[in-house]
Protein backbone atom coordinates (compact mmCIF):
# COMPACT_ATOMS: atom_id res chain seq x y z
CA UNK A 1 0.00 0.00 0.00
CA UNK A 2 1.45 3.40 -0.91
CA UNK A 3 2.47 5.72 1.89
CA UNK A 4 0.25 8.75 2.47
CA UNK A 5 1.63 12.09 1.32
CA UNK A 6 3.13 14.34 3.96
CA UNK A 7 0.24 16.75 3.47
CA UNK A 8 -2.27 13.95 4.01
CA UNK A 9 -0.39 12.75 7.11
CA UNK A 10 -0.61 16.27 8.53
CA UNK A 11 -4.33 16.56 7.74
CA UNK A 12 -5.09 13.16 9.30
CA UNK A 13 -3.10 13.99 12.42
CA UNK A 14 -4.75 17.41 12.72
CA UNK A 15 -8.19 15.85 12.27
CA UNK A 16 -7.49 13.53 15.19
CA UNK A 17 -5.83 16.12 17.41
CA UNK A 18 -8.34 18.92 16.79
CA UNK A 19 -11.17 16.49 17.42
CA UNK A 20 -9.59 15.14 20.58
CA UNK A 21 -8.13 18.33 22.10
CA UNK A 22 -9.77 21.27 20.32
CA UNK A 23 -8.26 24.13 18.37
CA UNK A 24 -6.48 26.02 21.15
CA UNK A 25 -4.79 22.99 22.69
CA UNK A 26 -3.25 21.90 19.40
CA UNK A 27 -0.06 23.53 18.32
CA UNK A 28 1.74 22.87 15.07
CA UNK A 29 4.34 20.79 16.96
CA UNK A 30 1.69 18.47 18.44
CA UNK A 31 0.20 17.99 14.98
CA UNK A 32 3.53 17.33 13.25
CA UNK A 33 4.70 15.04 16.06
CA UNK A 34 1.46 13.10 15.72
CA UNK A 35 1.92 12.97 11.94
CA UNK A 36 5.53 11.88 12.43
CA UNK A 37 6.81 14.57 10.09
CA UNK A 38 9.29 17.40 10.70
CA UNK A 39 7.72 20.64 11.92
CA UNK A 40 9.13 22.46 8.88
CA UNK A 41 7.04 20.21 6.62
CA UNK A 42 3.92 21.82 7.99
CA UNK A 43 4.71 25.18 6.41
CA UNK A 44 5.44 23.55 3.05
CA UNK A 45 1.77 22.58 2.90
CA UNK A 46 -0.12 25.10 5.06
CA UNK A 47 0.20 28.82 5.55
CA UNK A 48 -1.01 28.59 9.15
CA UNK A 49 -2.80 26.49 11.73
CA UNK A 50 -5.97 28.35 10.72
CA UNK A 51 -5.57 27.20 7.11
CA UNK A 52 -5.18 23.61 8.29
CA UNK A 53 -8.22 23.96 10.55
CA UNK A 54 -10.33 24.92 7.51
CA UNK A 55 -9.21 21.75 5.70
CA UNK A 56 -10.01 19.68 8.78
CA UNK A 57 -13.47 21.25 9.00
CA UNK A 58 -14.18 20.26 5.39
CA UNK A 59 -13.00 16.73 6.09
CA UNK A 60 -15.07 16.57 9.28
CA UNK A 61 -18.15 17.71 7.38
CA UNK A 62 -17.83 14.63 5.17
CA UNK A 63 -18.24 12.41 8.26
CA UNK A 64 -21.51 13.91 9.54
CA UNK A 65 -23.82 11.22 8.12
CA UNK A 66 -25.74 13.61 5.89
CA UNK A 67 -26.18 10.70 3.48
CA UNK A 68 -28.59 9.15 6.00
CA UNK A 69 -30.91 12.09 5.39
CA UNK A 70 -31.22 11.09 1.73
CA UNK A 71 -31.68 7.31 2.04
CA UNK A 72 -34.20 6.30 -0.64
CA UNK A 73 -37.34 4.39 0.29
CA UNK A 74 -37.04 5.29 3.98
CA UNK A 75 -39.59 7.56 5.64
CA UNK A 76 -38.17 11.07 6.21
CA UNK A 77 -38.74 11.06 9.97
CA UNK A 78 -36.92 7.71 10.21
CA UNK A 79 -34.05 9.17 8.16
CA UNK A 80 -33.86 12.16 10.48
CA UNK A 81 -33.68 9.92 13.54
CA UNK A 82 -31.11 7.60 11.88
CA UNK A 83 -28.93 10.63 11.16
CA UNK A 84 -28.80 11.68 14.80
CA UNK A 85 -28.47 8.08 16.01
CA UNK A 86 -25.38 7.66 13.81
CA UNK A 87 -23.90 10.87 15.21
CA UNK A 88 -24.59 9.66 18.76
CA UNK A 89 -22.91 6.30 18.04
CA UNK A 90 -19.80 8.12 16.81
CA UNK A 91 -19.50 9.88 20.18
CA UNK A 92 -20.41 6.86 22.30
CA UNK A 93 -17.86 4.74 20.41
CA UNK A 94 -15.03 7.02 21.59
CA UNK A 95 -16.22 7.05 25.19
CA UNK A 96 -17.81 10.52 24.93
CA UNK A 97 -14.34 12.02 24.72
CA UNK A 98 -14.82 13.93 21.48
CA UNK A 99 -17.44 16.45 20.64
CA UNK A 100 -18.29 18.08 17.35
CA UNK A 101 -15.42 19.82 15.59
CA UNK A 102 -17.82 22.52 14.36
CA UNK A 103 -19.11 23.12 17.88
CA UNK A 104 -15.65 23.03 19.40
CA UNK A 105 -14.26 25.50 16.87
CA UNK A 106 -17.25 27.80 17.27
CA UNK A 107 -16.66 28.12 21.02
CA UNK A 108 -12.87 28.24 20.86
CA UNK A 109 -11.92 30.19 17.78
CA UNK A 110 -14.89 31.77 16.00
CA UNK A 111 -14.84 34.95 18.08
CA UNK A 112 -11.26 35.85 17.17
CA UNK A 113 -10.55 34.09 13.86
CA UNK A 114 -12.95 35.37 11.19
CA UNK A 115 -12.11 32.62 8.67
CA UNK A 116 -13.04 29.94 11.19
CA UNK A 117 -16.23 31.76 12.15
CA UNK A 118 -17.22 31.98 8.49
CA UNK A 119 -16.42 28.30 7.91
CA UNK A 120 -18.34 27.18 11.01
CA UNK A 121 -21.31 29.29 9.96
CA UNK A 122 -21.22 27.75 6.48
CA UNK A 123 -20.91 24.23 7.90
CA UNK A 124 -23.85 24.72 10.23
CA UNK A 125 -25.80 26.30 7.36
CA UNK A 126 -25.14 23.31 5.09
CA UNK A 127 -26.13 20.88 7.84
CA UNK A 128 -29.27 22.87 8.70
CA UNK A 129 -30.28 22.96 5.03
CA UNK A 130 -29.98 19.16 4.79
CA UNK A 131 -32.06 18.77 7.95
CA UNK A 132 -34.66 21.27 6.69
CA UNK A 133 -35.04 19.40 3.39
CA UNK A 134 -35.77 16.17 5.27
CA UNK A 135 -38.14 17.94 7.67
CA UNK A 136 -39.96 19.45 4.69
CA UNK A 137 -40.51 15.93 3.33
CA UNK A 138 -41.73 14.77 6.74
CA UNK A 139 -44.13 17.68 6.93
CA UNK A 140 -45.46 16.80 3.48
CA UNK A 141 -46.18 13.19 4.53
CA UNK A 142 -47.77 14.35 7.81
CA UNK A 143 -45.22 12.82 10.18
CA UNK A 144 -43.86 16.17 11.42
CA UNK A 145 -45.73 19.24 12.62
CA UNK A 146 -46.25 22.11 10.23
CA UNK A 147 -46.48 24.57 13.13
CA UNK A 148 -42.95 25.81 12.42
CA UNK A 149 -40.97 26.21 9.24
CA UNK A 150 -38.54 23.43 8.33
CA UNK A 151 -35.69 25.93 8.66
CA UNK A 152 -36.63 26.89 12.23
CA UNK A 153 -37.04 23.24 13.24
CA UNK A 154 -33.72 22.34 11.60
CA UNK A 155 -31.84 25.09 13.44
CA UNK A 156 -33.48 24.08 16.69
CA UNK A 157 -32.49 20.43 16.21
CA UNK A 158 -28.94 21.35 15.28
CA UNK A 159 -28.55 23.64 18.30
CA UNK A 160 -30.20 21.13 20.65
CA UNK A 161 -27.89 18.42 19.30
CA UNK A 162 -24.80 20.53 19.93
CA UNK A 163 -26.02 21.12 23.49
CA UNK A 164 -26.61 17.40 23.98
CA UNK A 165 -23.01 16.75 22.96
CA UNK A 166 -21.79 19.21 25.58
CA UNK A 167 -23.94 17.48 28.19
CA UNK A 168 -22.58 14.06 27.25
CA UNK A 169 -19.00 15.23 27.50
CA UNK A 170 -19.76 16.09 31.13
CA UNK A 171 -21.90 13.10 32.16
CA UNK A 172 -20.68 10.38 29.77
CA UNK A 173 -23.82 8.37 30.48
CA UNK A 174 -26.18 8.81 27.51
CA UNK A 175 -28.67 10.93 29.44
CA UNK A 176 -28.27 14.06 27.32
CA UNK A 177 -28.72 12.09 24.11
CA UNK A 178 -31.77 10.35 25.58
CA UNK A 179 -33.27 13.75 26.46
CA UNK A 180 -32.54 15.04 22.96
CA UNK A 181 -34.29 12.11 21.28
CA UNK A 182 -37.25 12.22 23.66
CA UNK A 183 -37.92 15.93 23.31
CA UNK A 184 -36.95 16.32 19.64
CA UNK A 185 -38.83 13.33 18.29
CA UNK A 186 -41.70 12.97 20.76
CA UNK A 187 -42.50 16.64 21.40
CA UNK A 188 -40.94 19.19 19.04
CA UNK A 189 -41.44 17.40 15.74
CA UNK A 190 -44.89 15.96 16.52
Amino acid sequence: MPRASVREQIVEAAFEQFHRHGYNACGVKLITDSAKVPKGSFYNHFESKEALALVVMDRYGETRHLDRLRTPRTAPLARLRAHFEALARDIVDVGYERGCVFGNFSTEAADHIPAIRTAVDAAFGHWAAALAATIREAQADGSVTTGQSPEVLARFLLNAWEGAIVGERATKDGSSFAAFFAVAFEVVLR
